[in-house]
């Protein structure tokens, strides 16, 4: 494929051991619908046309990945770093190492966010292509928010205008950089590290199906619905 003048690459940071998920193990590599989480969400990327190239980014002591996706096409670079921000910003290097430009475009998608669609990915593509900063899938809020303390609710937050998270996170690779070097490691996501920068990212609105397996109770869930979909 020849470059474009503004290529689009996916970024999967691999890097974490998965804690909360009781997987035992890393849960990138737990199954789910018979297959490696992490195999269902690049083989999602693989079908959006647009991206030139997903590149994950692993611990540099993984020695499972090859054993899981023995087959994926993707680039592979074992720079992960102690946080989620570490490893995209190493990720980001390695991608214009590899000939990417600071003006192309980066998709940060989560690899425990394995229910995906390609579809999805398009429409934040759509959105997001001719913005000056870019953007994310979220959802809107539609629960009733309580604030707690010491195990009781401290305070009903209001929910109007407030928004889940989600990824793809779509940035320059330059202004990303540059945005995850100024607010350093504890940002959970791109889009905070950006609003740092006094920047507002666009809202793509996505579906509830798009969550991250984070919990135990998640793996069954997103069983089911790959298995009917």
């Amino acid at each position: 494929m020849s470059a474009s003048p503004t290529d689009l690459y996916a970024l999967v940071p691999c890097a974490g051991v998965g804690e909360r998920a009781g997987a035992g193990g890393p849960k990138q590599y737990a199954r789910v619908a018979g297959k490696p989480m992490v195999l269902h969400t690049l083989d999602a990327l693989a079908r959006v046309q647009r991206l030139r190239q997903t590149l994950v980014v692993l611990a540099p002591q993984d020695d499972q990945f090859s054993l899981h996706v023995p087959a994926s096409a993707a680039w592979v670079a074992k720079v992960g770093g102690a946080s989620r921000a570490q490893s995209v910003a190493n990720g980001l290097a390695h991608l214009l190492d590899r000939g990417a430009k600071a003006d192309d475009w980066v998709l940060v998608h989560d690899a425990a966010r394995c229910l995906v669609q390609p579809a999805w990915i398009d429409a934040l593509i759509d959105a997001c292509i001719n913005d000056s900063i870019g953007g994310l899938l979220a959802l809107p809020l539609a629960d009733t928010l309580k604030a707690e303390a010491a195990g009781r609710v401290s305070a009903t937050v209001d929910r109007a205008r407030k928004w889940a998270a989600q990824t793809p996170q779509m940035f320059r690779i330059g202004l990303l950089q540059e945005a995850l070097a100024h607010a350093g490691d504890a940002v959970t996501d791109e889009a905070s590290a950006i609003e740092a920068l006094g920047h507002a990212p666009l809202l793509v609105p996505c579906s509830m199906e798009n969550f991250k397996i984070t919990w135990p109770a998640d793996f069954a869930l997103a069983e089911r619905l790959l298995t009917t979909r």
